[in-house]
C-alpha cells in the first residue's frame, strides 16, 4: 500500500524545475515526483555489482588490448 509523505522547504528552483517538468510529461507535481525519485532510487546506475558486471561484458566485447606503454603514449599524445 502507497505511504503519503510531506516534504517541507522545497527551495523554489528546485519546485520550478519539478513543475517545469511535470508540465512537459503531462503529469501532476505529485506525479512526477514519484517518478523522479523511482528513477533516481531504483536505478541500476550506482549500483556498483551492475556497473562491475557491465564494465566486465564490455572488456570482453573489446577488440584488441593496449598496454600501460600504449595508453600512456596516447595520452601524451592528447588523442583520445
Amino acid at each position: 500500500m502507497p505511504t503519503n509523505i510531506t516534504i517541507e522547504g522545497i527551495p523554489d528552483d528546485v519546485y520550478q524545475k519539478l513543475k517545469l517538468q511535470a508540465d512537459k510529461h503531462h503529469r501532476s507535481v505529485n506525479s512526477e515526483a514519484i517518478m523522479t525519485m523511482k528513477s533516481s532510487l531504483l536505478s541500476n546506475k550506482h549500483n556498483p555489482d551492475f556497473l562491475i558486471n557491465r564494465a566486465r561484458k564490455l572488456k570482453k566485447r573489446a577488440k584488441g588490448t593496449l598496454s600501460i606503454e600504449e595508453i600512456q603514449h596516447a595520452i601524451d599524445q592528447r588523442r583520445p
